[in-house]
């Protein structure tokens, strides 16, 4: 038997570092994802988070929305299709989509123009298609409303 493997010689691993937060109005994120994230924060098991390098919400570790810093700067927010489309034709300069997401069960927002009301609605639709069945069934409990 030979001993290719013994004598093989292995390159140390590296680890990568850890990115920093994205940059995003300055040094920290804006009054409209400050409001956004208050929204959220009231849904368990709902966690701020890095995504891509720019700030996100993760629920039970799975991407419930993201903060695009790119160009067109918006919310990226799970959305099923067939709301996406209502959205998108509802309200044009609020709602919108990049080829990226095309394919992908988000929608983009510009947080500066859409209302709060709507936000916070879009936000416990996405949030309930993203959490588990026991997150969902424990905060309808909790609210006294049946799932």
């Amino acid at each position: 038997m030979t001993q290719v493997n013994a004598t093989r010689s292995r390159k140390p691993v590296r680890k990568r570092a850890a990115r920093p937060a994205a940059k995003v109005a300055g040094s920290k994120p804006s009054a409209h994802y400050a409001r956004y994230l208050k929204m959220v924060s009231k849904f368990p098991g709902v966690e701020a988070s890095i995504s891509y390098g720019t700030p996100s919400v993760k629920v039970n570790g799975k991407i419930l929305s993201r903060l695009r810093t790119e160009a067109e700067g918006a919310l990226a927010l799970h959305c099923d299709f067939i709301d996406r489309e209502m959205l998108l034709q509802a309200a044009p300069d609020v709602f919108f989509l990049t080829d990226h997401y095309r394919n992908y069960p988000m929608v983009l927002i510009h947080l500066d123009k859409v209302r709060a009301d709507a936000l916070a609605d879009l936000a416990e639709r996405a949030w309930r298609m993203r959490a588990p069945a026991k997150l969902v069934k424990a905060y309808d409990q909790e609210k006294g409303g049946a799932a």
